[in-house]
């Protein structure tokens, strides 16, 4: 499988709010900073996430971005369909995958063996939610907090 730039930026920066605990709205320039994410293009992203209901934004001196749901209630597969489209079998994915797919098109065999793959894409990214991500973060965090210190 392969996901867009545009995809990993969104999970980043969905990652980021939860890691912020929502306390206050967080502004996409703070966001882009610290995820090393080019702020038009994360711009972009938000707004597209926007408008699929993932974040809310607020306007103002105050203002930022916020996750419309808890962490926990938000999948991966929820920001890569907002941001990459549908996840369906028929839409395309990697250039392997469609090269293979084109010239083994008849061969109902492999037809099966591509549906499974595909199932299990969904599978994994219908399980992992942000607040795992964001869990593994802060683990990752405190490794490298002590490492620091030695």
């Amino acid at each position: 499988m392969k996901v867009s730039q545009k995809a990993t930026y969104g999970i980043m920066a969905a990652l980021d709010l939860a890691l912020q605990n929502g306390a206050a709205p967080v502004q996409s320039k703070a966001i882009a900073k610290r995820q090393v994410i080019p702020p038009r293009f994360l711009e972009q992203v938000l707004h597209a996430m926007k408008k699929a209901g993932i974040v809310d934004s607020l306007r103002g001196a105050l203002g930022g971005y916020t996750l419309n749901k808890k962490p926990a209630e938000i999948s991966l597969a929820e920001i890569v369909e907002a941001l990459d489209g549908p996840l369906s079998p028929d839409a395309p994915r990697g250039s392997a995958t469609r090269r293979l797919r084109s010239r083994l098109k008849p061969d109902a065999l492999l037809t099966n063996v591509w549906e499974r793959v595909h199932q299990a894409e969904l599978s994994v990214l219908g399980a992992v939610t942000l607040k795992e991500l964001a869990e593994r973060q802060q683990q990752l965090d405190q490794k490298r907090t002590l490492m620091y210190h030695i």
